[in-house]
């Protein structure tokens, strides 16, 4: 899967000019006035007639005298940043060949990967539109451009394919693949085998449903390299269980293994940068279906970690299936510790729905994703790990609820339940996130998205390998 969104987004792209090559003037509004005073009166009287400003997104198309365009002109706003460039791939023709011409070789990263996030689609179930090509940008990266265009479009195309396509055993498959790609080990546990191997709240959660429960165990690099470990929740479609959801809050289920797309695609460009890390992913991988088999409100899980947990809510079972892969994660002793879930709806009550909370205790670490996600366009939220409510996760029955007593903080108490499932010692990080653009915007397009990517990729390739690129 990785191996085909990265070639249709890259099909996009033109290794040089030919002599029939468009070129783009990208231009800030005092660029812009320098730049129109040196045309032509006929390209002065066009912009001024169609309205034109520099401002970030605006795109002009400047007619030569038989009628063809002779030039774009880009607006990228007085703070020009990634989306920025957004803009042009949607307002171009379908077909020609376009050049930046004279584009600041600080831009031109973000150049390029904003013409490939643009251009992506998800085309599994009708076809795709096309696209203009574009020349790649003077002394852009092309590798780091590649790897986080593959893997960002990789990530969109999991959360998009319903849930018919994207179960336990497709979910398994697209990392197997990803692992063949980068010679990766992938090992793989489910059905009742979780049971033998001692992850009972995955089994739990993963058992009412006819495609069993995974767990997806992906190891790369060598082995006495620094220890990162991803883990992402797959709850491939989440129904609610027996507290079961109504329509509305069950149609975009599908999305609910975006924490899982994320660290996959998160995954795909360390290995693609050979960053010198000892990688390992987990995703538990299940759907969590109605049936006689379910598991029910006030039953008492178990864990791997040993903790028993009272069932308060079927439709908070993300945290049951991180609980094992947690704990799992832990027993390792990695340096760094990272999941990313689509846990709570307080997440996005807090924050929005474009803005992923992040829980961490590493003030460093923290400080060093989220400069990252400033960087980048790819913004994060610290909120707080507040010990004190962890008393609302108190069950009378068990040593904790998988559900808080309260209503408020939930994102919160979210992260503290998980929280009891890694070593106080550990550096461990908690992304609850979306996973779903709600509308179109340029570069991104209503529907599924890995927020987060390009700020977690940066930040580790600082710590381990790779140069910080410049700005987006």
């Amino acid at each position: 899967m990785g191996a085909t969104v990265g070639a249709r987004m890259l099909d996009h792209f033109a290794s040089r000019p030919t002599p029939a090559t468009i070129p783009v003037s990208a231009l800030t509004p005092k660029a812009y006035r320098a730049w129109r005073k040196q045309q032509s009166k006929m390209a002065r009287g066009w912009l001024d007639a169609t309205g034109f400003t520099a401002d970030s997104g605006k795109v002009a198309l400047l007619p030569a005298r038989d009628g063809s365009i002779a030039r774009v002109v880009l607006g990228l706003g007085a703070t020009p940043d990634l989306w920025s460039f957004a803009s042009l791939a949607a307002a171009l023709p379908k077909r020609g060949r376009f050049n930046y011409d004279g584009l600041d070789e600080a831009y031109a990263d973000s150049a390029a990967l904003a013409w490939a996030l643009s251009t992506y689609q998800f085309s599994r179930y009708k076809k795709a539109k096309k696209f203009a090509s574009l020349v790649w940008p003077a002394g852009a990266d092309q590798g780091r451009v590649t790897r986080l265009a593959e893997g960002i479009g990789m990530g969109r195309d999991l959360i998009n394919t319903p849930a018919q396509d994207m179960g336990p055993p497709d979910l398994a498959a697209a990392i197997k693949e990803l692992g063949a790609r980068h010679k990766a080990k992938v090992t793989i546990i489910k059905g009742a085998a979780l049971l033998d191997k001692n992850y009972p709240a995955i089994h739990a959660v993963g058992r009412a449903a006819s495609r069993p429960p995974h767990l997806v165990d992906l190891r790369w690099g060598r082995e006495d390299a620094p220890k990162v470990t991803l883990v992402g929740k797959g709850v491939c479609f989440d129904s609610g269980g027996l507290d079961l959801k109504g329509a509305a809050g069950m149609r975009l289920m599908k999305k609910d293994m975006g924490g899982a797309a994320t660290a996959i695609a998160l995954a795909h460009t360390i290995m693609d940068a050979g960053l010198d890390l000892r990688l390992r992913v987990l995703i538990p991988a299940v759907e969590n279906s109605v049936s006689a088999d379910a598991y029910r409100p006030g039953d008492v899980l178990s864990t791997r970690k040993g903790l028993t947990v009272e069932v308060g809510n079927t439709d908070a079972e993300g945290r049951l299936v991180l609980c094992d892969a947690l704990a799992e994660a832990d027993d390792e002793n990695p340096d760094v510790l990272i999941d990313f879930a689509t846990l709570t709806g307080a997440a996005r009550v807090a924050l929005g729905t474009e803005l992923p909370a992040l829980f961490c205790d590493d003030d460093d670490l923290t400080e060093e994703i989220l400069a990252a996600g400033r960087a980048h366009n790819d913004a994060l939220w610290r909120m707080p790990l507040h010990s004190d409510y962890g008393r609302h996760l108190d069950s009378k029955l068990a040593d904790l609820n998988n559900i808080a007593s309260i209503g408020q903080g939930g994102a919160i108490t979210a992260a503290l339940f998980l929280q009891r499932f890694v070593s106080a010692k550990r550096c461990w990080v908690h992304v609850d996130t979306m996973g779903w653009n709600t509308g179109n915007r340029p570069g991104r397009p209503a529907g599924g998205d890995v927020f987060g990517v390009r700020a977690f990729y940066t930040a580790l390739a600082a710590r381990y390998g790779a140069p910080a690129p410049a700005a987006d």
